[in-house]
C-alpha cells in the first residue's frame, strides 16, 4: 500500500492502494506510520508524503467500512488515523503534503497535520463529516480554525463543499500550487533543495517550537472540554451517525432524523 524511497535525505512515502482510492485504512495508516518512524531513523531532512491518483483523487479519506458500528467513537484518540495524524505532527523533520488530486475527509486532515501543502491547481479539498453524521474531533476542528481562519473553517465544515486549489492558497491552506507538469520542478526548486541545504538541528528545533507554539491557545477548561465530549457521544451513539454510514455503503443519499435541540442540556 506504501512505496517508501530515500532520496538525497528526503524520504518519499507514496501511497499505492489507488484501487481504492488511497483510503486511509488502518494498514496503511500503519504503513504511514511506520515509514515516518523509517525516514527519521534514517536521518532524513524531509518527508514528502505523495499517491497514485485512480479517477483523479489523491486520497478519499477515512475508509468507511472500517468506521464503529454500535456507539463507538470513529475518532477515538487511539484509532489508527488518529494515530498517524499525530505522528505526522510530532515528527521532528518537516513533513509535506505533495497533492496531485481531489482530497477528501481526513485526508484533508491529513494534509494539514504536514508542515507544508503543495498542490496542482486542479486539486480540490473538502472536510466531508457532515455528510455522514461524524461528529469531528476538537483536535481535528483546531487544525482548520488554525490554518484557515474560523470563517472559511465553518464555511468547509457545514458545507462538505469542496473548495479549489486556488481558493485553499488564498486562504492559506497550500504554501504552492502548480500546473502538474510543474508540480515537482516547484517543490524541488522551493523546498526540497533548500531543505537539503538547511541545517537540520535548527528546523527541527523550530518545528518543536511551532508544534507546542500552537497549541498554546487551545487549551480549554475542564468543564468545556466535558462539554465537547458530551456533544460529540450524543452524535455518534444516535442515530445520524449509523444511518450515514449505512448510506454511504449502500450508496444512497442518507435520510438524517436528527434535531439540532438533541444536543441541548437538560
Amino acid at each position: 500500500m506504501l512505496d517508501v524511497m530515500i532520496q538525497d535525505k528526503i524520504c518519499f512515502l507514496e501511497m499505492r492502494n489507488e484501487d481504492r482510492l488511497n483510503c486511509l485504512s488502518e494498514k496503511l495508516c500503519q504503513e504511514i506510520i511506520d515509514g515516518l518512524n523509517f525516514a527519521y531513523s534514517s536521518e532524513c531532512v524531509g518527508v514528502v508524503i505523495a499517491a497514485r491518483t485512480n479517477k483523479g483523487v489523491w486520497s478519499a479519506g477515512h475508509d468507511i467500512k472500517e468506521l464503529p458500528t454500535g456507539g463507538g467513537d470513529p475518532l477515538a484518540y487511539d484509532v489508527p488515523m488518529e494515530k498517524m495524524l499525530r505522528k505526522i505532527q510530532d515528527l521532528p523533520i518537516p513533513v509535506i503534503a505533495y497533492v496531485t488530486g481531489t482530497v477528501w475527509g481526513g485526508a484533508c486532515d491529513l494534509c494539514l497535520s504536514c508542515d507544508m501543502i503543495v498542490s496542482v491547481d486542479t486539486a480540490t479539498f473538502a472536510i466531508t463529516p457532515a455528510k455522514l453524521g461524524i461528529p469531528y474531533n476538537a483536535s481535528g476542528i483546531m487544525h482548520f480554525i488554525n490554518q484557515l481562519g474560523i470563517n472559511k473553517a465553518r464555511e468547509m465544515f457545514f458545507t462538505a463543499n469542496p473548495i479549489t486549489a486556488q481558493d485553499a492558497l488564498n486562504v492559506g491552506l497550500l504554501n504552492h500550487i502548480a500546473p502538474a507538469e510543474e508540480l515537482e520542478q516547484m517543490i524541488n526548486e522551493k523546498i526540497l533543495n533548500p531543505l537539503r541545504k538547511n541545517s537540520i538541528l535548527s528546523i527541527s528545533a523550530i518545528k518543536r517550537q511551532f508544534r507546542v507554539l500552537s497549541q498554546s491557545t487551545s487549551v480549554v477548561s475542564s468543564e468545556n472540554f466535558e462539554m465537547v465530549n458530551n456533544w460529540r457521544e450524543k452524535v455518534f451513539r444516535g442515530p445520524d451517525y449509523s444511518e450515514g454510514v449505512r448510506s454511504f455503503l449502500e450508496k444512497r443519499s442518507p435520510n438524517y432524523k436528527g434535531k439540532a435541540k438533541d444536543l441541548d442540556v437538560e
